[in-house]
């Protein structure tokens, strides 16, 4: 009887370890949004170019959309800069070959020698094509 407890309170245990760790899926997800902070605040523009999807949709917080050749401009050529960039908070929800990402932007973006503070919060929606996850949408909005 001893034994039959000991092994129901074994398998209660790792099965509680199995469905808290992440998904490998979500992991991948957290590492490509990694990858595209880095470089955005890097400008590693191959590496921008190889996370973003062709269809790219990107909204800022005040507003504009850029496709894919123009986000990817703006941090070519310096008109989106930063001193630091991070993203806290993160959640991640999987559906299927869809990811939505949610997390508070924090950064200090350069306006010239300006260092201006931005604190906004951001949805990002990825999507697992040909085994690689792309950005495909993201929207920033005040809060």
């Amino acid at each position: 009887m001893n034994k039959g407890k000991l092994l129901l309170g074994l398998l209660c245990v790792f099965s509680g370890y199995v469905a808290a760790a992440p998904a490998p899926d979500e992991q991948d997800v957290a590492q490509a949004v990694d990858h595209l902070t880095q470089a955005m605040l890097h400008k590693n523009i191959s590496e921008l170019k190889a996370l973003t999807a062709a269809n790219l949709s990107y909204g800022h917080s005040s507003g504009k959309i850029q496709d894919k050749q123009d986000f990817i401009a703006d941090i070519e050529t310096g008109k989106s800069a930063f001193k630091t960039l991070e993203m806290h908070n993160q959640t991640i929800t999987l559906s299927g070959d869809t990811a939505l990402v949610r997390h508070h932007f924090s950064a200090q973006a350069l306006k010239g020698s300006e260092v201006v503070p931005t604190e906004i919060e951001n949805l990002q929606v990825w999507q697992k094509q040909q085994g690689k996850w792309l950005l495909i949408g993201r929207q920033a909005f005040k809060f």
